[in-house]
């Protein structure tokens, strides 16, 4: 950090040079955004008896994780992309997660690819990300094994997005769904649009305490802020609201719970 009169300097990492990369490439992208609140109390509260039961605490981010892998395969086409004048679906349901990191004093998300969502259950997906959190690395791309990418210069990195958002490999290998949970560190009603390649991206906000009539009783239920973003090229605006509908009855129900929890 250099220091002057007045202010001080420092050179921009590597993070913030891919983040500003990839904001001006999916800036580009015909995007649609749909925000709503979502009842989580009884998923909610399955984790907290866990937890008083065992002493686990488990992920809620990989909750969110294992209900979009649910739905997708309800909705297969939202697990593809354009590449050309082709449109290509994807068998593997595949979803990225961004994690967290401390990479020297800067904390950095970074994404980690959860392969074969749709045959695995909540607990492996919990485990998947756990142990992604743990991992001790200095170096971005660390989860992801794009470790090699901090030697692409800085004017090839939105050259370099391009071409990974129209790689089959690529695709196969990191998906074209995606989950983000920056929002969960507010304690207000917040919500967040995000910018992102995935075809879906589902970005979970702060979850907020609501007072809602049930059968005639007022009662206090706990809320999550969630958006969920479409590449319109590929989901139109229908298709897209059967999709978010059947997400928010999977997440609110909290079965999926049932299933690899203990």
């Amino acid at each position: 950090m250099k220091t002057t009169k007045g202010h001080k300097s420092t050179p921009l990492s590597l993070n913030r040079k891919m983040v500003i990369a990839s904001a001006s490439v999916t800036k580009e992208k015909n995007a649609i955004h749909s925000f709503t609140e979502i009842d989580i109390t009884e998923p909610r509260r399955r984790l907290k008896e866990h937890f008083e039961r065992t002493g686990e605490k488990l992920s809620f981010t990989a909750y969110i994780v294992a209900c979009m892998a649910r739905v997708v395969k309800d909705h297969p086409r939202v697990n593809s992309f354009i590449k050309g004048r082709k449109l290509i679906l994807l068998d593997d349901i595949t979803i990225s997660v961004l994690v967290e990191r401390d990479i020297k004093g800067e904390q950095v998300p970074e994404p980690i690819a959860i392969k074969g969502a749709g045959s695995k259950t909540y607990r492996e997906i919990s485990n998947e990300i756990r142990e992604a959190k743990k991992l001790q690395s200095d170096k971005l791309g660390t989860l992801s094994g794009f470790t090699w990418i901090r030697f692409i210069p800085n004017f090839l990195l939105k050259s370099f997005i391009r071409i990974a958002d129209r790689n089959i490999s690529m695709a196969k290998r990191y998906g074209k769904l995606g989950v983000t949970a920056v929002g969960m560190f507010s304690k207000e009603g917040v919500w967040f649009i995000p910018h992102g390649t995935a075809t879906v991206l589902l970005t979970v906000g702060s979850i907020t305490n609501k007072v809602i009539e049930v059968e005639g009783e007022f009662v206090s239920r706990e809320h999550l802020c969630l958006t969920a973003s479409f590449d319109h090229n590929i989901v139109d605006g229908a298709p897209a609201a059967r999709f978010l509908s059947q997400l928010i009855d999977t997440i609110k129900s909290g079965e999926l719970l049932e299933l690899g929890i203990d």
